[in-house]
């Protein structure tokens, strides 16, 4: 009889690239044939309800976020499926805004034991994906909203047939795995969309766009493109949220969807909202119900913690997941246009699988004091490594062994009108989010047992 914590460690035996070092994005590590056969023997609980597939580089688990908070506004049974997560694994697998329960983990684990051990070659995330898969089916949701893991054409979540594929912005990352320029992570990242299955995409660079166009004329699959064919506009903004309108082109006159309100901060978090409006007007042609009304609600109550998202306010203290060239880059942006301060902390971490030196290079000319860490996951660069790339820019920083050590440090030093930030992995942020909370006398946050990853 299993636990929650042993049920973890079953999943989490097996052979995970999440920890470990990813392998070329290839048929020989990343096979489709093995998920599908596995769902097979589970019953093909994928074909059991509708679907919206979501992928990119930046801004899918917003998306998928907001797409699943309209439907579920909507009336409609959702679940949501994305990763990694922030405090507990159960964050991955939701169902109507709720995290899977521990007992049903267990449960399902349970039944699913005797198939997995007759095979073994099933990676972590083709475990966790069909335990989510089979799960919605279970629960008889309506219609699942998938998160791509990790590229998107040999990605486990590609075995199924959505109404809409959603791509939102597609920049440099994985570069070891998915190829090294945008040409080839956009050719990746294409491989969700299916024949004559509509597609929405987020503004790109030239290169992707190009290839997304050519996938979907190769394909019969209609292109909606954030930009050309539906449109925003910026009105006002405050520390709770902003306010901005939706259009379609050559109705910016009289919009669609006018002062619509978004509780995320930052421009990028407006372009993810047009991808999800028009998203979901694709799902209305698809035989949804899904009115305006709901789509303001679903979008004016959408929890997605850890995108810009602001603790405290005096200091201002602000945690971020971003953690590749690109992301930072729109960080620094959305700090400065949305967030007065007056001097600038830093709280650093980042991943060993991307370029530590890249961010900071970005990052450190924009503050005033740095301390550098590492989160507690087995590819975290070492703190050392972080103070000696920052000493390679012509900059300081302070090196701390744990994040929230660090964020102490931070606030200790800031004054009322200064911001603190922690940034550079999702892994930073959700230990800076636990320490925030411990530090405030606030209620623990969900976590899982120790040693099950």
């Amino acid at each position: 009889m299993l636990d929650y914590a042993s049920a973890l460690r079953s999943i989490f035996q097996r052979t995970n690239y999440e920890r470990q070092e990813r392998p070329p994005y290839a048929e020989r590590y990343w096979r489709l044939d093995r998920v599908r056969e596995l769902l097979a023997a589970l019953g093909d609980p994928h074909r059991a309800y509708r679907s919206v597939h979501i992928t990119g580089t930046k801004g899918k688990g917003s998306t998928s976020a907001m797409i699943e908070s309209s439907l579920r506004v909507a009336g409609y049974r959702t679940g949501l499926y994305t990763s990694p997560h922030l405090h507990t694994f159960r964050e991955r697998i939701q169902m109507g805004g709720a995290p899977i329960p521990e007992a049903d983990v267990v449960r399902l684990i349970e039944r699913m034991l005797a198939v997995l051990q007759a095979r073994p070659e099933v990676t972590v995330f083709e475990i966790i994906t069909a335990l989510a898969m089979l799960y919605y089916a279970e629960q008889g949701i309506d219609i699942g909203v998938f998160e791509v893991g990790l590229g998107g054409r040999l990605d486990a979540t590609n075995v199924i047939e959505p109404l809409v594929s959603v791509l939102t912005a597609i920049s440099m990352d994985h570069t070891k795995v998915l190829g090294d320029t945008i040409e080839a992570i956009a050719r990746e990242k294409a491989g969700i969309i299916k024949p004559g299955t509509p597609v929405v995409s987020s503004p790109q660079r030239p290169a992707a766009m190009a290839v997304i166009e050519e996938t979907c004329a190769r394909l019969d699959s209609p292109l909606t493109t954030v930009g050309r064919d539906w449109h925003w506009r910026a009105l006002d903004a405050n520390l709770r949220g902003q306010r901005f309108d939706v259009y379609r082109a050559g109705h910016a006159d009289a919009p669609e969807y006018p002062a619509l309100t978004l509780p995320l901060l930052g421009e990028h978090q407006l372009e993810n909202a047009t991808a999800a409006v028009a998203a979901l007007e694709t799902l209305r042609t698809r035989g949804l119900t899904v009115t305006p009304e709901q789509v303001r609600e679903g979008l004016a109550t959408v929890l997605w913690p850890g995108r810009l998202e602001v603790l405290g306010t005096r200091p201002l203290v602000v945690v971020d997941g971003a953690h590749n060239p690109h992301s930072i880059s729109r960080l620094v942006e959305a700090l400065q246009a949305y967030l007065p301060h007056t001097g600038t902390l830093l709280v650093f971490g980042a991943g060993t699988t991307h370029n530590p030196q890249e961010l900071l290079e970005i990052l450190l000319p924009t503050v005033d004091a740095c301390w550098v860490t590492r989160a507690h996951h087995a590819k975290a660069t070492p703190p050392e490594q972080l103070e000696q790339a920052a000493r390679m820019l012509g900059h300081s920083a302070q090196p701390v062994e744990t994040v929230g050590d660090a964020l102490r440090q931070a606030l200790a030093a800031a004054a009322p009108d200064d911001l603190v930030l922690a940034t550079g992995s999702l892994f930073v942020v959700a230990e800076a989010r636990a320490a925030w909370a411990e530090l405030n006398g606030l209620p623990a946050l969900p976590s899982d047992p120790e040693g099950v990853y």
